[in-house]
């Protein structure tokens, strides 16, 4: 699947749900299904700056695309992470660096969280960005 078919799946998912209470519910259950990152790589380098809960994220390459694996220490951060691994995660550099995340706004993430985890979601998609960055410069 395109990232941009996965983010049209998401969007069709969160319009199923009628307030923002039960799709905070959906993003609490989405972060059980989350690739969990190692123990290893559970490390200060691998740690979102600017989020308020402990978000780390790993990427690795593997057959040309990049594979991210996360945690979080806050159920709502870790089902944040999961709707960006979800989208970024087996995908070439190229398809990430040139993707948008206009999909946050069309579900209302953004808008329906506090400032401080609006920032820390906005780092998160930074981060991955320049991941695939660093892979698109390895090759």
């Amino acid at each position: 699947m395109t990232i941009k078919e996965i983010q049209e799946e998401i969007v069709d998912e969160f319009s199923m749900f009628d307030d923002w209470m039960q799709r905070y519910e959906y993003i609490i259950e989405l972060g059980k299904s989350l690739p969990l990152i190692n123990e290893q790589f559970k490390t200060d380098d691998n740690i979102i700056k600017g989020c308020q809960s402990k978000v780390w994220v790993h990427a690795e390459e593997q057959a040309g695309n990049v594979v991210f694996t996360a945690d979080s220490d806050a159920i709502l951060t870790k089902g944040i992470i999961a709707i960006l691994v979800r989208t970024f995660s087996n995908q070439s550099p190229k398809a990430i660096l040139e993707s948008d995340t206009d999909f946050i706004d069309e579900i209302g993430l953004k808008e329906h969280l506090s400032p401080t985890r609006a920032n820390g979601l906005v780092s998160m998609i930074k981060q991955i960005k320049m991941y695939a960055l660093a892979f698109q410069a390895k090759n």
